[in-house]
């Protein structure tokens, strides 16, 4: 059965690749259908012994990325003489083995114990659910309270739910600072991108189904897991946790009102948005100020900060991921943070004029500024908001050590993306509302090149630049993102076709006459004459079919051009070129970045087969529809 491949072997592999100093990173391959679970315990067992065995001797300096643990997996199973099917169990079983020891320097109060729903005994469960997930009634059905009372009396927080999004938001608010957790091989795959990458100590033990009901779990593994003991110890992997967190801090109330002063008033921010309604009894001149604060302190991911603030961090030693991170990011410049203010500033000032364009109702979970005090009062947010980020950039303090001509470069930078993205909404507009619905698939990635990369290299570029020179940078930063942003841009279209259920409910507005996309000119580009005329009939507002109706009959169309496998591939094709840049980067701290950057936002969606597709019309319109495509 054995190979000759051992544990020191795939240590040298594995140090190679963390070290960057190997060769360029492989082609992304496919893997989510590679997910079968062993079917005895007792391979189970040996199969993770094994891999607690090889995770002794992989450097632990950096977290592995996904395709280092992939490779690992791979060479473990060739070695077993085992099937590729169990590379996703393997690749979990690794990256446990390999945190494991980052976790026991972890206190039990400090941890996340995460359980999903489908443990429950679906028939007559008691429990209600809140916006964290399930709320257990501990009824002694299932094994869920058995697990979730001995997490709580070591000190566990507890959460019943699924998905990395949740899990990642309570960790980068400060509250837990590891996590383990029990979830499918659906879910656990994409944990690794979200949750892992970011150094975040990770124990999972798989379900031995993904079939999401009465499920099992080889208990005595989420037992094991739960009692892990403590052992202290200074960190030794870098994360980039703490980051993520200085990026969230610096829209909380106390940093943003010392670092941004208010000029109208010294009152604190307006919390909610019941009072933000009711601004009749306030000091009008003050009210947009007011207005514009509240929605800066509302919500987002705050991934252009986390950016800047990376890049700043990886140009001057990358403490900030280290042992000293607490330490060394209290000793950022205001200016820098500032800087990383403004491109979210900005940010916010694009979303409440997008939300006018495009009517959209809701933002952040609430009604969008437009929808509460009119467009009028919006627009002219979103233009105090772009003056508020110009007064971040500008403003210095006593002992700055950024020099003024570093000032200077940062705006021009932000100008010139500010420029570059009016231009790629104007064309969108500009689109949407002509009568000719025609596109080409370069003319959709050009508006995506203006629309969203200009965000990622600004943000890439003011980190850097107020590091030290970023002129022998300035290609490479350029080019990075724009591959990035058209990936990413691609990735964001699929996902109004995907299953997540996290998407708006109104999934096929943005395809039907929202705004110009790629889908749409790569099906108009791969249809006949006629097809290609019903597919514009679908965008026409006068067209009698319902909006599900028509996204339906988009989506079949999509499927049977093959438009969802050839955006895919343009998305590999970008993510090649982005890693490309990377490869070749320096110093190691940057490049850890590019590649972080490149694994988590590039998130492959699940599309559906036409076989599971609802298409909610009728079989003389779904025969109507066959025949047009064929």
């Amino acid at each position: 059965m054995s190979t000759g491949f051992s544990p020191t072997e795939s240590s040298a592999t594995t140090a190679s690749a963390t070290s960057g100093q190997d060769a360029p990173r492989k082609t992304r391959r496919k893997t989510s259908h590679l997910k079968d679970v062993p079917q005895s315990l007792a391979m189970r067992e040996s199969l993770r012994d094994r891999c607690a065995e090889i995770a002794e001797h992989l450097p632990r300096d950096v977290p592995m990325t996904k395709d280092e643990m992939e490779q690992v997996a791979r060479r473990t199973l060739a070695e077993a003489d085992l099937p590729e099917g169990y590379l996703g169990w393997m690749m979990v079983m690794i990256s446990s083995a390999f945190w494991r020891e980052s976790l026991k320097a972890v206190p039990p109060e400090r941890r996340l114990f995460l359980l999903p729903h489908c443990l429950k005994h679906a028939e007559g469960c008691p429990a209600e659910y809140d916006q964290f997930g399930m709320n257990c009634k501990e009824c002694g059905a299932c094994s869920i309270a058995d697990f979730r009372g001995l997490a709580e009396e070591m000190g566990y927080r507890v959460l019943v739910a699924e998905g990395s999004p949740v899990v990642l938001k309570i960790i980068v608010g400060g509250y837990v600072d590891a996590v383990v957790g029990v979830a499918c091989l659906n879910v656990l795959e994409k944990a690794i991108d979200k949750v892992l990458l970011a150094g975040i100590p990770c124990m999972a033990v798989p379900l031995l189904s993904s079939d999401c009901r009465n499920t099992k779990v080889d208990e005595s593994w989420v037992d094991q897991m739960i009692r892990t003991p403590y052992e202290p110890a200074s960190q030794k992997t870098k994360s980039y946790v703490h980051l993520m967190r200085a990026a969230g801090d610096l829209f909380s109330t106390p940093t943003l009102d010392r670092l941004s002063p208010r000029i109208r008033s010294q009152e604190p921010l307006i919390e909610t948005a019941a009072n933000l309604d009711s601004i009749a009894g306030m000091d009008t001149i003050a009210a947009t100020e007011h207005i514009a604060y509240d929605f800066m302190a509302r919500g987002g991911k705050h991934s252009r900060p986390f950016i800047t603030l990376a890049a700043y961090d990886a140009l001057t030693g990358g403490a900030c991921t280290g042992a000293t991170a607490e330490e060394t990011i209290a000793a950022i410049p205001d200016s820098v943070r500032r800087a990383a203010m403004s491109i979210e500033t900005f940010h916010k000032a694009s979303l409440v004029h997008d939300d006018i364009e495009d009517d959209d109702g809701f933002r952040y979970g609430q009604p969008a500024v437009h929808r509460r005090f009119g467009s009028p009062t919006a627009i002219n947010v979103g233009d105090y908001l772009i003056g508020l980020g110009y007064r971040l950039l500008s403003r210095s303090d006593d002992g700055d050590s950024v020099p003024a001509e570093a000032r200077v470069d940062v705006l021009d930078s932000l100008a010139t993306a500010h420029l570059r993205l009016s231009e790629g909404q104007g064309a969108e507009l500009l689109w949407r509302d002509t009568k000719d619905r025609r596109l080409k698939p370069l003319d959709a990635l050009k508006v995506y090149a203006l629309k969203t990369s200009p965000a990622f290299e600004a943000a890439l570029y003011s980190g850097m630049r107020l590091a030290g020179d970023a002129e022998p940078y300035r290609k490479s930063i350029r080019t990075f993102s724009r591959n990035l942003g058209v990936a990413f841009q691609i990735l964001n279209d699929l996902s109004d076709f995907s299953d997540d259920e996290t998407n708006k409910v109104t999934a096929g507005g943005d395809t039907i006459g929202g705004r110009p996309t790629v889908l749409w000119a790569l099906a108009l580009d791969a249809l006949d004459e006629a097809g290609q005329e019903q597919l514009l009939q679908l965008a026409e507002p006068s067209n009698e079919l319902s909006e599900e109706q028509r996204f339906a009959r988009v989506r079949q169309i999509y499927h049977s051009t093959g438009v969802f496998d050839t955006a895919l591939r343009l998305v590999d094709k970008h993510q090649e070129r982005a890693e490309k840049v990377a490869d070749e980067i320096e110093p190691e701290a940057l490049r850890r970045l590019f590649y972080f950057l490149v694994d988590t936002v590039l998130e492959r969606p699940e599309i559906p087969s036409p076989a599971v597709v609802s298409l909610g019309v009728t079989a003389a319109g779904l025969s109507q529809s066959n025949e047009t495509t064929a």
